[in-house]
């Protein structure tokens, strides 16, 4: 999917307004709302949300006189960051001091996994406060790896399903778990699978397979997510994908059937 500096301000945009939930903390009527500013981003999940030590990331890694520019075609949580005047230590070419964001995201991780990056977190002797935003994207992985089973002949969609709806569930526990223990959390959806580069390329078949096993795994973790318009700011990753390939254009991206 490649796109132009236009799609990242429509995908801040987005996350912008999913942020608005969690600066609700009135009590209502014509009271003032106080404006929700983290002091620090914590990110957990998969590849999408990783860099490593050195700023390099599961996307393009854009080089400035032959050198990483780990600054440039940013992440989702790195753009997020940025707008609160955050950066993370993996990426820190201003030498900002003593960064407290972290990313706590690893490579294919699995909606179970996150619980093991927040068990590791709290281990550590990590804690979440009022003033931390959490953000939280997984799933492709589980929905991947069943679709793979699928097409080895050792399961079903059937069978898939709800072990698919249990992961998406598991995944909303945790959100709920960050948000209980005093943060705040940023869950974003899965993004429909059935619409990447990889399905289009697989056929209309596998790709309407892939659109269905996302959209059992993102039902439940919406319906398993305490929505108290207090802890918790919900991120439709998948709709955004869908109308980003209805309209390319009006989200500045120039191809949506190439990686």
């Amino acid at each position: 999917m490649k796109f132009n500096g236009n799609a990242m301000r429509a995908a801040i945009g987005v996350i912008g307004a999913a942020l608005t939930a969690l600066a609700l903390v009135s009590c209502g009527g014509g009271q003032a709302v106080e404006k929700f500013v983290p002091t620090r981003i914590l990110a957990f999940g998969d590849e999408s949300s990783f860099m490593d030590a050195n700023g390099l990331k599961y996307s393009v890694n854009a080089k400035a006189d032959g050198t990483i520019d780990c600054k440039a075609n940013p992440i989702w949580v790195q753009g997020l960051a940025a707008a609160y005047g955050l950066v993370f230590p993996q990426c820190n070419p201003d030498a900002v001091a003593a960064p407290a964001s972290q990313i706590l995201a690893t490579v294919d991780a699995t909606s179970g996994n996150v619980k093991d990056q927040i068990d590791l977190f709290v281990t550590n002797g990590g804690s979440f406060g009022g003033k931390d935003l959490a953000t939280v994207l997984a799933g492709a992985r589980d929905i991947l790896d069943q679709y793979a089973l699928i097409k080895a002949g050792t399961t079903t969609e059937a069978q898939a399903i709800p072990i698919l709806e249990q992961a998406g569930t598991a995944l909303a526990a945790q959100v709920n778990r960050i948000g209980l223990a005093g943060g705040k959390v940023l869950i974003a959806t899965v993004p429909d699978m059935g619409l990447t580069p990889f399905a289009v390329n697989a056929g209309a078949t596998d790709a309407a397979l892939l659109t269905r096993l996302t959209s059992r795994f993102n039902s439940k973790l919406r319906v398993g997510l305490i929505n108290d318009g207090h802890m918790t700011g919900l991120l439709l990753i998948d709709e955004m994908v869908q109308n980003i390939v209805k309209n390319p254009g009006s989200g500045g991206f120039g191809a949506v059937d190439k990686a």
